[in-house]
């Protein structure tokens, strides 16, 4: 999650989905500067919100802006009437913060683990990062991490949900997306609103991204547009494959007991290998496409590939789920409760016999 727009790859872990409510009700851990830049932020983002509708009528606004909020509206209503996903306040005010992100996300991991530094909130549970307003705030977070031994990254993030709590606004940063994924945006950020477990990132973003890939897979049919190119798709998976593959690897080096120093060089060797199987991809399966090199060649550690895989994990099983329904979205949303209520490893049971069963 780059702190400038390098790669499309990495738009569903620019989203994170942690109600700011329930992070402003403040538990012993956590520090009340922290909450406060929380507060402050989000108040500001509450304050700059303008109705969509009042700024499509006015002609004093630019076409373009006019023409993509009102796209919004059309992937908005639609969203609600088609898809049985919430019909409140959210995405019909419009907010422009002037800047390219809402918030920065801070991930951490210990230098020779894959598992994440964890924050918990009140009502969002369990998350592996932690979001400020403003990216100085977050790189001198990082900075003190850094300190101690840790592996960090900070990555910019455009839009986040609130479940409901707040009118969740449109945002300048949102609408330089091409139109399929700003729809498909709406889509997966309402899908939160739907349905959200606390503390299973996997299950909410896997199921938020079945809900935005089949509402978008219907709304391309609702307005008479060819079927989507999957070639993007394809180039994203393939690249998770290799993270995801990086990473298995890594688990492995981290559990062999090795020494400091060895560890530490086999752990660059990882990286370079990782780096070396992407430009193996790129040259000869992708024609030279060049649209993740600056996330590839930048500095990678652990806490770089820690979205990788949890944005996807269940999503053949929901989409499993969805066939055993008839694509009927509210016996669909239905089942997708029941699942939220299981203990977590009965949930998971039950995912991955679905996904046995696609």
């Amino acid at each position: 999650m780059p702190t400038t727009l390098l790669i499309e790859l990495l738009d569903r872990i620019r989203r994170p989905s942690v109600p700011l409510l329930g992070a402003l009700l403040l538990n012993g851990c956590s520090s009340l500067d922290y909450y406060g830049q929380l507060a402050s932020g989000q108040l500001a983002l509450l304050q700059a919100r303008e109705p969509v509708q009042e700024l499509i009528d006015d002609p004093q606004q630019p076409q373009v802006l006019r023409e993509r909020l009102a796209l919004t509206q059309r992937a908005r209503a639609f969203a609600s009437t088609q898809l049985g996903l919430p019909d409140n306040g959210s995405y019909r005010v419009y907010a422009d913060i002037q800047r390219p992100y809402v918030v920065w996300n801070l991930f951490a991991t210990p230098e020779f683990s894959l598992e994440p530094k964890t924050h918990c909130f009140p009502i969002a549970g369990c998350v592996a990062y932690r979001g400020y307003y403003q990216l100085g705030r977050a790189r001198g977070a990082a900075a003190l991490l850094d300190q101690e031994g840790l592996d960090t990254w900070v990555g910019g993030v455009e839009a986040y949900s609130t479940l409901g709590w707040f009118d969740d606004p449109l945002l300048n940063t949102m609408l330089r997306w091409d139109d399929d994924r700003l729809v498909a945006l709406i889509f997966h950020e309402l899908a939160h609103q739907k349905r959200y477990v606390p503390g299973d990132t996997a299950f909410n973003e896997s199921f938020a991204s079945f809900v935005e890939r089949e509402g978008l897979h219907q709304w391309r049919q609702s307005q008479g547009l060819e079927a989507h190119d999957d070639a993007a798709s394809a180039r994203r998976d393939a690249l998770t494959r290799l993270v995801l593959d990086c990473r298995e690897r890594l688990e492995k080096l981290y559990a062999s007991g090795l020494p400091a120093e060895p560890m530490r060089q086999a752990k660059a060797a990882e990286f370079e290998r990782l780096r070396h199987d992407y430009r193996t991809l790129r040259d000869r399966q992708w024609g030279g496409y060049n649209r993740y090199d600056a996330w590839i060649e930048g500095p990678l550690n652990n806490a770089k590939l820690l979205p990788f895989g949890l944005y996807d994990l269940w999503v053949p099983a929901f989409s499993a789920l969805f066939d055993e329904v008839g694509g009927d979205w509210a016996d669909f949303y239905r089942r997708v409760d029941e699942l939220g209520e299981l203990p977590q490893q009965e949930r998971e049971r039950a995912l991955e016999s679905l996904m046995a069963n696609r």
